[in-house]
């Protein structure tokens, strides 16, 4: 019988988000792809540091180790590298016990049409035309900050922390964009006269509810995710937001109406394993002190 990827969490992460490839990367872009493929064949044997994504993999991968919840996530290393020179992801992956068995490697090539045949929840990758590609596919996708902090390991933390932006990510941009047209004023009026209508659903919609049913498979005390809001949103702009969610039926564990504070204090404290954002303002400031990676939302009036 072949393997399925039914109801599991399936999350697809490049090379460069899993580990550190910053010197690597440089290679390639000043010296090109030959001298790249010759420096990673060279080094093959040598252990790449963990990257941005590292610490949020290493918690999803933990969960197969809960009781009763075997093979709950399905972590494929999604990546534009060749297999030859591979094996030093692949070695490193060994180094670092992480269970990832399976890999689509596109030696330069688009991942877009693997994504779906793979029934990828989430991507994560350093690629904005893939991320694009995946978030135009109707899956949650963002490019991840090689930048600014990288979190060597989970350090056995009880939870994992995932924070997400509200308008162009959990919830289509549609309200945004009156912000950016008209002003603050229309905005907040619009968002009172429609409070008891759903927001539409933005690119992470669907992921957000998938956590939120895992989560119910726990009881409340030993849920080993846990979920915020982090919007610049503020009353009286609030309500359409907490209605929302209820008509979803997904819980949020934690929600902050900043009204316009910045948000990299507020992360900290949260202890995000990785916040999603669409504007590039909140997540390069986050990911001095937490995983941070920007959704390129694109709406269809763009």
């Amino acid at each position: 019988m072949a393997y399925s990827l039914e109801n599991k969490l399936v999350i697809g992460v490049s090379s460069r988000a899993l580990f550190d490839l910053t010197k690597e990367n440089e290679i390639f872009e000043t010296k090109g792809v030959e001298a790249y493929c010759q420096y990673q064949v060279a080094h093959e044997n040598e252990v790449l540091r963990p990257g941005p994504g590292f610490a949020l993999i290493q918690a999803l991968l933990k969960l197969n180790d809960l009781k009763g919840k075997r093979d709950t996530v399905e972590v494929i290393v999604m990546s534009r590298n060749s297999a030859d020179t591979s094996l030093r992801v692949f070695n490193s992956i060994a180094h670092y016990g992480l269970n990832i068995t399976r890999a689509v490697l596109a030696s330069g090539a688009s991942l877009a049409p693997y994504l779906n045949a793979f029934k990828t929840d989430l991507f994560l990758s350093a690629y904005e035309d893939d991320v694009q590609s995946a978030i135009d596919s109707n899956i949650a996708a963002g490019i991840i900050c090689c930048e600014g902090i990288h979190t060597y390991g989970h350090k056995d933390k009880k939870q994992i922390r995932i924070a997400f932006d509200g308008d162009a990510v959990l919830f289509a941009d549609e309200s945004e964009h009156i912000f950016k047209e008209r002003g603050l004023k229309a905005f907040e009026e619009n968002e009172q006269r429609n409070a008891a209508n759903p927001l539409p659903e933005g690119p992470f919609a669907k992921f957000l509810k998938i956590i939120s049913d895992l989560q119910r498979e726990f009881p409340v005390e030993e849920v080993p995710i846990r979920t915020a809001l982090v919007t610049s949103r503020s009353a009286p702009a609030h309500e359409r937001v907490i209605r929302t969610l209820r008509a979803w039926n997904v819980r949020i564990d934690e929600a902050f109406f900043l009204g316009g504070i910045a948000k990299k204090d507020i992360l900290e404290a949260f202890g995000a394993d990785i916040f999603f954002d669409d504007q590039a303002v909140h997540t390069e400031p986050a990911a001095e002190v937490v995983p941070a990676a920007r959704v390129p939302y694109r709406s269809i009036a763009c």
